[in-house]
């Protein structure tokens, strides 16, 4: 009796994944896709740098992106990868950031999109505000947008083209 039972639950369990599989049709499904870094403003950037070398990470040299006031330095990880920005330059965003916070934090994270015009229009037809009216090439070398924080949960995201 118990062997049925079992039958049963799995059949039940297999038929809810396959219907929650059929029913993603919310407007925004399959627009967003991997986790492609979280970004982390620092006031230290050889600090930052040496304590993910020493964990045996992968580590960038530092990248000057003058037209988005940052020096980036990326670390590698299996899954993903950790921006690390310092300011470059007198109007820095992440000086701003670092007038707040010191000793530095979690700035934003970065989601990739198939389709970053797409994903965009979405966005702001779901009221979502974004910071720009066009896409930039950002430290990748693709296209990006950034979403307002007041609209994402209080988290600066960014959207990146795969």
């Amino acid at each position: 009796m118990a062997s049925i039972r079992s039958v049963f639950a799995l059949k039940n369990s297999a038929k809810l994944a396959l219907s929650a599989r059929s029913m993603s049709s919310h407007p925004l499904a399959g627009l967003l896709g991997k986790l492609n870094h979280v970004a982390i403003a620092t006031p230290d950037l050889k600090k930052s740098s040496d304590f993910y070398k020493n964990l045996g990470a992968k580590v960038s040299e530092a990248v000057p992106q003058p037209e988005h006031g940052v020096y980036t330095v990326f670390v590698e990880l299996p899954n993903s990868k950790i921006e690390l920005l310092h300011p470059f330059g007198e109007k820095s965003p992440i000086q701003a950031f670092l007038n707040k916070n010191k000793d530095g934090g979690m700035h934003h994270i970065c989601i990739e999109v198939r389709d970053i015009q797409e994903a965009v229009s979405a966005v702001r037809s779901k009221g979502i505000r974004t910071l720009g009216e066009k896409t930039k090439i950002g430290a990748h070398g693709k296209h990006v947008m950034f979403l307002h924080p007041k609209d994402c949960g209080g988290v600066l995201i960014e959207l990146e083209q795969e």
